[in-house]
């Protein structure tokens, strides 16, 4: 049994006003495949240019181990040279990615290979951050903490992503004080019998090609795989919804320091509870059995 996905709806082109009324307005998500045709980094966006351009740039990269109380709010688990990175993504599979790289601040020479898409919303100017990952790596299920409309780009190769709208969060085992859902689920191949909420989830599903961009609204939960080694930009618009502006004021300003004070005062028995309530209260909630409680995560 997999999970209940449908396939994102796709064009080549949208006009301003068709994207802005039936997809921002209705906040649906959309992959426009010809998006970028006309940028200088449809062409010129691979690994070998990226290589080229940084490959002196020492960057941070994360793994997909369990958060740890030793981890602060998005640390790095370790780090290199842009150019060894690169190598080590053509050679071999591997978990390492990089994480909302500051392109504007760490590479500036990249915004002169895109152009800011004039497609109905007020995109950050200060704000386009640049994902790599290998082979057959994950990026946890989470929702970003600032509810952005994302426009995410994908360049050099495949990736696979699973979308749920904010509404299906009482099925997705969400850790309280967090973005994130459990860490042990595998959204690629869950197991129902220990995570039975999941099979009244229905998401959404896309792989992206080289140039192609999906939409996510506000708040919409994403789980991103790597098909292949590739990059991604994202560029962002603050939230239109005054609720989720508030929410993402509440996350930004409360929440991460909250949980990162846990973390210092408890250690890793506020990990364990997190991830204990995660289970008992989407159980709960849908009046299922409590009584199973996963084994911590790690």
């Amino acid at each position: 049994m997999a999970l209940n996905l449908t396939e994102i709806e796709r064009v080549k082109t949208i006009s301003k006003e068709d994207f802005y009324n039936n997809y921002v307005k209705k906040q649906k998500p959309l992959v426009i495949e010809e998006l970028t045709h006309d940028w200088p980094a449809f062409e010129k966006w691979k690994l070998d240019y990226i290589n080229d351009i940084a490959g002196n740039k020492t960057v941070p990269l994360y793994d997909d181990r369990p958060v740890s109380h030793k981890d602060g709010f998005n640390d790095a688990h370790a780090s290199m040279k842009m150019s060894e990175y690169i190598q080590l993504l053509k050679s071999k599979p591997t978990n390492y990615r990089i994480f909302l790289y500051n392109l504007m601040k760490e590479v500036p020479a990249l915004k002169n290979d895109f152009k800011w898409p004039d497609i109905g919303l007020r995109l950050v100017k200060q704000l386009p951050m640049l994902f790599f990952g290998g082979e057959n790596s994950r990026v946890f299920i989470h929702y970003d903490i600032d509810y952005s409309n994302i426009l995410h780009f994908h360049f050099h190769g495949k990736k696979r992503c699973i979308l749920f709208d904010p509404e299906q969060t009482p099925y997705l085992y969400k850790v309280p004080h967090a973005l994130i859902s459990r860490e042990d689920i595998d959204f690629d191949n869950p197991d129902f019998d220990k995570w039975p909420a999941l099979k009244e989830a229905k998401g959404l599903v896309c792989e992206l090609n080289h140039g192609e961009m999906l939409y996510m609204p506000e708040g919409y939960w994403h789980y991103m795989k790597y098909l292949t080694p590739g990059f991604s930009m994202s560029l962002r618009a603050f939230p239109r919804n005054p609720v989720n502006l508030m929410k993402a004021a509440y996350n930004v300003t409360v929440m991460r320091y909250f949980d990162n004070l846990m973390r210092r005062v408890r250690g890793q028995k506020w990990i364990d509870y997190k991830n204990r309530e995660a289970v008992v209260r989407t159980h709960k909630k849908l009046k299922l059995p409590v009584e199973y409680v996963q084994n911590p995560v790690g």
